[in-house]
């Protein structure tokens, strides 16, 4: 019983049922909630950034060969477009099979207001995506100063200040994941105060479609790729489950960044590439969204009856593979790509993007969940590829679960006993 009560996964999960129902029983009560789910991810975010810049940083520095560096992002960024090309071709498929938007009313739907989302398709531009995204320019900057210092005669004591920084940021992370379950609370009470089950029943077959669609490319396409190593999915979500619910009660996959680098290097993917891999997959590698944008342009092609012919769907391929890279650098972004989608088509109305609006926080769930784990395969495929996997360190870790959870109050004894 002492286990469970400290076990961070139960608190969070509780947190998440008792949000769900103060919004479903108190909805006023649950929107005021928001201010907990936003302020636990914004005190997240600020360890992102220094987190990226120690990781990359020390590894590159402790990786020496320069050209292995280059090698695994050449290699990540093959990887990232060949596997989200085919969440692509899965979200595609299994809307045409399915088809969720056939017989749906649009007469009957709650509408919202789209102009800000269509505005922003004019304004979106590569650079601008750059200079919005500070995660690429951090990961950018680290790789350019770790280079630079692997070539410093005095590198060591860099390296011990560095690993110094690096101990006491984890540690003060390890303080704020305390209050996970109260960031959990926040957004789930929000979510379900804001927009409330039945707003879920109009589009249930788009959102049933959108989750089974996301858990076959997770078994299926995810679990065949770490299968190439002998590594089960079961097992690896076993393993990062408390992310998982993190990310479940705050809609927000950035929430749980931080925790699952540390536990990536925890399951033997070395530091250099759990630093390169998991800060670029956040912009170039978002599976979940990429199979919800695809799956939404088709649902909306069937609610208006529009017809699309193979080339078109080809089209839609195409179009996705460039706009969907840019989903994580811009506000409200996932509106935007799939805005700048629909009137590059100039087939399907923009104004289906105002059915999408009150679902949207609902399988934005599903989004990031699908990220987090697609990001967390890449980088332990890319690990064992390059022989910088520690396979007994991934046994020990999916053998000790209950352990590397209790990990936040591990260390608060150790922060506790060091201060005394």
């Amino acid at each position: 019983m002492k286990k469970l009560f400290t076990n961070l996964t139960f608190w969070v999960l509780t947190a998440i049922t008792c949000g769900a129902l103060l919004g479903h029983y108190y909805p006023e009560k649950g929107i005021q909630m928001d201010f907990l789910g936003k302020g636990f991810i914004q005190v997240v975010k600020v360890f992102i950034n220094p987190i990226i810049f120690l990781t990359i940083t020390l590894g590159i520095i402790g990786m020496g060969d320069l050209k292995k560096v280059g090698k695994v992002g050449a290699k990540a960024l093959i990887y990232f477009e060949i596997v989200t090309t085919l969440a692509l071709i899965v979200g595609v498929a299994v809307a045409n099979i399915i088809r969720p938007g056939d017989g749906v009313v649009t007469g009957n739907l709650q509408k919202g207001d789209i102009s800000v989302y269509a505005n922003k398709v004019q304004e979106f531009s590569w650079w601008q995506f750059f200079l919005d995204n500070v995660t690429l320019q951090v990961l950018l900057g680290s790789l350019i100063l770790g280079t630079v210092l692997s070539k410093y005669s005095g590198k060591d004591k860099i390296i011990h200040w560095l690993s110094f920084a690096s101990k006491y940021v984890f540690k003060a992370l390890h303080w704020v994941m305390i209050f996970a379950p109260i960031g959990a609370f926040g957004g789930m009470a929000f979510t379900i105060g804001k927009y409330g089950i039945a707003t879920l029943l109009p589009l249930g077959k788009l959102m049933v479609t959108v989750y089974a669609t996301m858990a076959i490319f997770i078994f299926g396409v995810l679990g065949l790729i770490l299968k190439m190593y002998k590594i089960k999915i079961w097992s690896f979500l076993k393993y990062i489950r408390e992310e998982l619910l993190i990310v479940l009660g705050t809609s927000s996959s950035e929430a749980a960044l931080p925790s699952i680098m540390e536990k990536l290097e925890r399951m033997g993917c070395s530091k250099p590439v759990v630093g390169l891999v998991v800060p670029a997959g956040y912009s170039f590698n978002l599976d979940g969204t990429t199979i919800y944008l695809s799956m939404a342009t088709i649902f909306l092609a069937q609610v208006f009856n529009v017809h699309l012919s193979i080339g078109q769907i080809l089209s839609v391929i195409g179009i996705l593979m460039i706009t969907s890279k840019g989903a994580a650098g811009v506000t409200g972004s996932g509106f935007v790509v799939l805005a700048s989608t629909l009137t590059a088509i100039k087939v399907i109305p923009l104004e289906g993007l105002a059915l999408l609006l009150g679902v949207d926080r609902f399988m934005s769930e599903a989004r990031a969940i699908t990220n987090i784990i697609g990001n967390g395969v890449a980088t332990i495929w890319l690990a064992n590829n390059e022989k910088e996997f520690d396979r007994d360190k991934m046994n020990y870790a999916f053998a000790n679960v209950h352990e590397t959870e209790n990990i936040v109050t591990d260390n608060l004894t150790d922060v506790t006993q060091e201060n005394k």
